[in-house]
């Protein structure tokens, strides 16, 4: 086993050795709660669950922490608005709504829509606010390495100068000079940085901010700046030097680059491994909410069973963008659907002929499946044996071949646990209307088979037909024919 993961840090595939053998420490960026979460969001959500748990099926005990940034200019002024006449009555916005609340009740928006599509709860979600001592901490450490500064003019802000650390700018690959500034200061106070890269590590109160919005700290009443909060956090609960930080393609700058800043001129090693993951676009342009192409979890969740959603979202490596079009669901609910069909036809095949289920058991993936994910987590290539392994089952129940069948159903069972296609949430299920159902749909195939075995081929088909005008779908096999519900 030789686990291979790029690093954004050193821009290659490198060989994966936990700083402690046996465990890793993961660290990812969550969401910052101004809003309802998008696709985006969930797609790094599924990225870093799928590494999770392969991590944990290697062996590994995994140590997960997955943030929450509960204060933000964003956050502010959503709340602000919602005091006054700019107030926006989308779904879900709230008047006269404290930033506070806000924060809270988006962030639960965010855990349903992880819970729905099958994404582990991390071992520990910390809030930003619930951190303020030690980020009081980390500033002063800053300020006696000659890294930071409180701004001349009293106004309570500390800024990261950004010429005192010669790194600056590894983790992308950027120079200084030509990189923009950080927009941390209105212009008309820009004289309180040295160098107008410079970023705030903590924002002095304002005039007309809500009290509740900022904390007594050395350098006077305020409020953390975001990318302070991370290392904050991060070194509180994994150490000074942890196994991997993870995050979205769109955090590596400014966010990633001055998270890495900050922590290494503290004196931390910080980050061993730095893994982002790609955007999703639509129809091969960025979303974007002032062109119209959005799409969200909750229209994705309107259009097809979460089960389908985890599998489009996830289907893709992780690096590369997940371009949506307007039929992505729909080939995503075919590709369930295949899964689906056999794991149905072969519980069905082998308990009509021995009642013996425990091979239904979690063991060992196939080897292809393993080196696949070992090799910088090759989802769409895990997929593809996955997929080879249904088409295998299927063959072997045609020709009555069930210990093949047990044992392609069982590697299936393996596969869609790593890949957490079995832990998202179920439709409600009407349980007499389903039992209606199945007594309907069995009459309609045993009258069927009376038809076949007097070869009424019409009327056969005709019933068969029927079944799939309303959504049955039929199979035959040497066992007999049997029946699915089509998945929209």
């Amino acid at each position: 086993m030789t686990l291979r993961f790029y690093d954004t840090a050193s821009a290659e595939v490198r060989d994966f050795v936990p700083l402690v053998p046996g465990k890793v420490s993961l660290y990812y960026c969550g969401a910052t709660v101004q809003g309802m979460p998008h696709v985006g969001h969930i797609r790094s959500a599924i990225a870093f669950d799928q590494l999770t748990r392969w991590l944990q099926y290697r062996g590994f005990r995994v140590t997960a922490v997955r943030n929450v940034t509960d204060i933000d200019d964003k956050i502010l002024a959503k709340s602000e608005a919602s005091f006054g006449p700019d107030f926006e009555d989308e779904p879900g916005a709230v008047r006269d709504e404290e930033w506070w609340a806000l924060a809270y009740r988006y962030e639960q928006e965010f855990l349903n829509a992880y819970d729905t599509l099958g994404v582990s709860r991390p071992t520990y979600e910390p809030r930003a606010t619930g951190h303020i001592p030690e980020m009081h901490a980390l500033i002063q450490q800053l300020i006696e390495r000659g890294h930071a500064y409180p701004s001349p003019d009293g106004s309570g802000d500390v800024y990261f100068d950004v010429r005192s650390w010669d790194q600056y700018g590894s983790l992308t690959r950027q120079k200084i000079d030509d990189m923009q500034s950080a927009p941390d200061v209105e212009a008309q106070f820009s004289n309180r940085k040295k160098d107008p890269r410079d970023f705030a590590l903590w924002k002095g109160h304002k005039d007309g901010e809500p009290t509740t919005a900022s904390w007594a700290s050395p350098w006077g009443a305020g409020r953390p700046g975001w990318h302070l909060e991370c290392s904050a956090m991060v070194t509180k609960y994994l150490g000074t030097e942890f196994d991997i930080h993870g995050g979205g393609l769109d955090l590596r700058f400014p966010h990633h680059e001055n998270e890495m800043a900050q922590s290494q001129a503290a004196g931390h090693g910080f980050a061993n491994f730095w893994m982002h993951n790609g955007m999703v676009t639509y129809a091969g342009e960025k979303m974007s909410k002032s062109i119209g192409n959005t799409v969200s979890p909750a229209e994705m969740l309107e259009l097809a069973p979460p089960r389908v959603v985890r599998y489009y979202l996830g289907q893709a490596q992780y690096r590369s963008n997940l371009d949506y079009q307007p039929g992505s669901l729909q080939e995503a609910a075919a590709a369930v659907e295949r899964i689906d069909g056999f794991i149905s036809r072969a519980l069905r095949s082998t308990m009509t002929h021995d009642g013996d289920v425990s091979f239904f058991s979690y063991g060992t993936v196939p080897d292809a499946f393993a080196a696949a994910m070992d090799d910088d987590l090759n989802v769409p290539q895990a997929l593809a044996v996955l997929h080879d392994t249904v088409r295998a089952g299927n063959t072997a129940l045609t020709a009555g071949e069930l210990d093949g069948a047990r044992q392609s159903l069982a590697s299936v069972s393996d596969m869609l646990r790593v890949l957490g296609l079995n832990d998202t949430a179920a439709p409600a299920v009407d349980e007499e209307s389903t039992t209606a159902l199945g007594v309907l749909v069995e009459a309609q195939l045993a009258a069927r088979a009376q038809a076949r075995a007097s070869k009424d081929w019409a009327a056969s088909d005709a019933i068969r037909d029927t079944l799939a005008a309303a959504g049955v779908v039929v199979e035959d096999s040497a066992d007999g024919a049997s029946w699915s519900l089509k998945r929209n």
